[in-house]
């Protein structure tokens, strides 16, 4: 992955120009392994306002690391809304920071099914203004060509939401 991405680069800059208020931004990642964070802090000046980015790959982890439940895990799967919420509240909660993103999906080649493709990337937003807003997107490529579209809907979806 290369963090010099003119895209990645341009909207991380967008997220630290448009956070006047100065909210601290947290993340909690799994398929996207850290990218999502990594990006956040390309850019210089970046701890003022990213605090903590917390990367969760197994159930285990994102009980353990963000408290998503068993009982959600079980009913609803590791890629699912319900799961990235809880991933975005534990995350919210333990970073203390005033907005937070999770992302859980199926980056392949492996892993997908009928109702869960290759592809199926769940991402959650919440505040400290108890607003929170779940998505669920497929995107289409390889392993590497979803987690980057991961990446760059991350980074919109902070951009809408600071």
């Amino acid at each position: 992955m290369n963090f010099s991405d003119t895209k990645l680069l341009k909207l991380s800059q967008k997220i630290k120009e448009s956070n006047i208020a100065g909210k601290l931004i947290s993340v909690a990642e799994s398929c996207t392994g850290g990218m999502l964070g990594a990006s956040l802090t390309e850019i210089p000046g970046s701890s003022r306002y990213f605090c903590e980015g917390i990367v969760c790959y197994s159930n285990e982890a994102k009980h353990r690391l963000l408290d998503v439940t068993l009982a959600t895990l079980d009913k609803f799967g590791a890629v699912s809304e319900e799961t990235a919420v809880e991933m975005a509240i534990g995350s919210l909660k333990n970073a203390g920071s005033n907005l937070a993103i999770s992302i859980t999906g199926i980056a392949g080649p492996d892993g997908g099914s009928a109702s869960k493709p290759v592809g199926s990337v769940c991402f959650a937003v919440v505040t400290t203004k108890n607003k929170t807003k779940s998505y669920s997107f497929v995107f289409q490529g390889n392993r590497s060509q979803v987690r980057y579209q991961s990446c760059l809907k991350g980074l919109e979806l902070i951009l809408e939401n600071i």
